[in-house]
């Protein structure tokens, strides 16, 4: 069997709409991502779903709750779904953030963390889900660099091409966890690039 992952990221935050990276910051939903949020909800009602799994900081939170609230869905919050942590860049502008990702592929931000070990914080999550949630359907809400993440560790992308890329928003995306998954297989980033 397998965990079926339905993911999808925190909806629309006053930080967005003003053009800023919130990073670790906790971020709040502005009223476009509140109506964002209760149509989460809606897309997933009446679907056979077991858990929703979120970031605990509170743009997430936030969107979680007012999706899933109420309908019996267990949420949970897991700290390993949170943002890439851009340290004392937390709250810079989105556009300085754009043209800067590629550095800290592996270099971590001031104070933060790099998007590798962004990854690393999805291995070690999706072990867990992989062990515990076998022939289950989850719902994961959380940020851009977690869906890099997913992308790298399930379909074998490349970290750089993520990160160079426009992140392309849509209603939730659909992943397989394989039974047994242990982050042991060998992904496209695993493997050295001279371009890189």
């Amino acid at each position: 069997m397998a965990v079926q992952i339905i993911y999808e990221t925190h909806s629309t935050t006053v930080d967005n709409e003003a053009g800023i990276a919130t990073g670790w910051l906790p971020g709040r939903l502005s009223e476009q991502g509140r109506r964002q949020a209760q149509e989460l909800g809606e897309r997933h009602r009446g679907q056979e779903v077991d858990v929703v799994f979120v970031s605990d900081l509170a743009r997430a939170v936030e969107t979680a709750r007012i999706a899933f609230g109420g309908s019996g869905i267990p949420i949970r919050q897991d700290a390993r779904l949170r943002e890439c942590n851009y340290g004392v860049l937390n709250g810079m502008p989105a556009a300085r953030l754009t043209a800067e990702r590629r550095r800290y592929i592996d270099e971590a931000h001031p104070d933060g963390q790099s998007y590798r070990q962004v990854v690393d914080e999805m291995r070690g999550f999706l072990r867990n889900l992989a062990a515990g949630w076998d022939g289950r359907k989850v719902v994961v809400v959380a940020h851009s660099a977690n869906k890099w993440a997913l992308d790298c560790l399930l379909n074998g992308a490349k970290l750089a091409d993520l990160v160079d890329a426009p992140f392309g928003w849509q209603e939730g995306w659909r992943y397989t966890l394989p039974a047994g998954w242990t982050g042991a297989a060998v992904t496209a980033d695993d493997q050295q690039d001279p371009k890189d």
